[in-house]
């Protein structure tokens, strides 16, 4: 079991209708398709929103940068309050990695075999 968290957000209709607005034509996040799952800090002697409010910021951020680099279309404003408006979130205490390879975060890689 790892020493971490895991973090799901899937898009409420307030992150689809500013994809919508940046790109009409454009494919939209979905509720239900694939979602990034975020690792944070382990949540043994927290509660959950003890970690959301640890994370939220650079999770809304990710979540931004998916639709649109340019952070002057990014909405106002941004706190936690409309992070819960925007993103349906799923926080799970158990982490485990079935793998038998070391982790690895792809930012780091150089390429190559």
């Amino acid at each position: 079991m790892l020493n971490r968290s895991a973090l799901i957000v899937r898009p409420t209709s307030h992150l689809i209708e500013w994809a919508r607005q940046l790109d009409p034509s454009g494919s939209l996040p979905s509720a239900d398709g694939e979602q990034t799952v975020y690792l944070v800090p382990d949540m043994l002697g927290m509660d959950e929103d003890a970690v959301l409010r640890m994370v939220w910021a650079e999770v809304f951020e990710r979540q931004l940068l998916e639709w649109n680099v340019d952070e002057s279309t990014w909405p106002d404003g941004r706190d936690l309050a409309m992070f819960k408006a925007w993103f349906h979130w799923e926080l799970h205490s158990v982490v485990e990695d079935l793998c038998a390879e070391p982790l690895e975060d792809d930012d780091d890689w150089a390429g190559g075999d």
